[in-house]
């Protein structure tokens, strides 16, 4: 007679929680500045304004967007500030900063507004990989999140996990 194989994994109070779940859907989409400066470099305040003005910006609609200079220039202070007026109320979200930075501040939103009180008191996994772009950020961020609430927190799969935090009794 064989003996049945039980799953307690399955029977546990263990909870999952996955990031990649929180993943915005949506374009992301990197703007240059330098596209609009006199040979990548330089800034000529009517030239910027003008370039911008016959610019269409529509075409960011719905997407994340994250502004960088990938020149040298320096760029002053207004011209981030004209560059985000002109994608207001079209872009979801903008950035100043890499991709990495843009994904960051997304989860940042998300984690900042999550209700965990499904996890008080249980022991959670943190889903280690994901399909999608999870900086790594926000799991510092999640764990700060759940560690009000939740008994342990461990990263990776049920098999095979590393503890994070555990409360003391």
């Amino acid at each position: 007679m064989q003996e049945e194989i039980i799953n307690r994994v399955a029977n546990s109070k263990l909870k999952n929680f996955d990031l990649e779940d929180f993943y915005a859907p949506g374009s992301r989409t990197v703007i240059d500045i330098s596209q609009w400066l006199l040979e990548g470099m330089v800034l000529i305040e009517s030239r910027f304004r003008e370039s911008l003005n016959t610019t269409d910006f529509t075409v960011y609609n719905e997407h994340y967007v994250a502004i960088i200079c990938s020149t040298d220039a320096i760029v002053p202070q207004w011209a981030w500030m004209l560059v985000q007026s002109h994608l207001q109320g079209i872009a979801n979200k903008v950035v100043y900063g890499s991709l990495e930075q843009l994904e960051t501040e997304i989860y940042r939103e998300v984690i900042q507004n999550l209700d965990v009180s499904e996890f008080k008191d249980a022991p959670v996994i943190v889903k280690g990989c994901s399909n999608k772009p999870v900086p790594v950020a926000a799991y510092g961020m999640i764990t700060e999140k759940l560690q009000t609430v939740a008994r342990s927190i461990m990263y990776g799969e049920a098999c095979s996990s590393v503890p994070v935090y555990k409360r003391k009794k």
